[in-house]
């Protein structure tokens, strides 16, 4: 299964320390060159670090800037170069969280997960015992906004009790 990302499923979960779920689930992940030139700018240090030394991200150069430059209308330059190299690859998934980037690219007929499906897919494949404590973690660590309906919907879709 090939996979593009973006650069918020990758930044959020190496702040709360779980971006070694994106490679048990997809083993490898391509970037391109505008998402590893922002994943450079990660405020957390150890996350920038771990994110720079993961052998398993493979960067990817798009080769149609035009189609890019389209993109760029309506995106900023990393959520239009993923979806970019989503489509050259072409991959079977792109991790975006940005609604906008999800919906044009969804246009393209690229299919699209967000961190908290990243998250749903690891607890169905066992690899998490609970999703809870790392969205909780997502909220209050790495600053990732889900409102009240969702954060409900995705504990239930986990087969979690919110708590709250």
């Amino acid at each position: 299964m090939k996979v593009v990302s973006n650069t918020s499923p990758i930044m959020n979960l190496a702040v709360v320390k779980r971006l070694q779920l994106l490679q048990e689930l997809y083993h490898e992940l391509y970037i391109p060159e505008a998402v590893q030139a922002e994943l450079k700018a990660i405020p957390d240090k150890k996350a920038q670090r771990e994110v720079r030394q993961a052998p398993w991200i493979r960067i990817g150069s798009v080769r149609d800037r035009r189609f890019v430059q389209t993109l760029r209308l309506e995106l900023d330059e990393g959520e239009a170069e993923a979806i970019a190299l989503s489509l050259e690859l072409p991959a079977d998934l792109l991790l975006m969280d940005e609604i906008r980037g999800r919906r044009i690219a969804e246009r393209f007929s690229v299919r699209t997960l967000g961190v908290l499906g990243v998250l749903l897919q690891a607890k169905r494949g066992g690899l998490l015992t609970a999703v809870k404590p790392i969205l909780d973690d997502l909220i209050t660590k790495a600053g990732f906004w889900v409102g009240d309906e969702l954060y409900a919907r995705v504990l239930h879709e986990a087969g979690e009790q919110d708590a709250n």
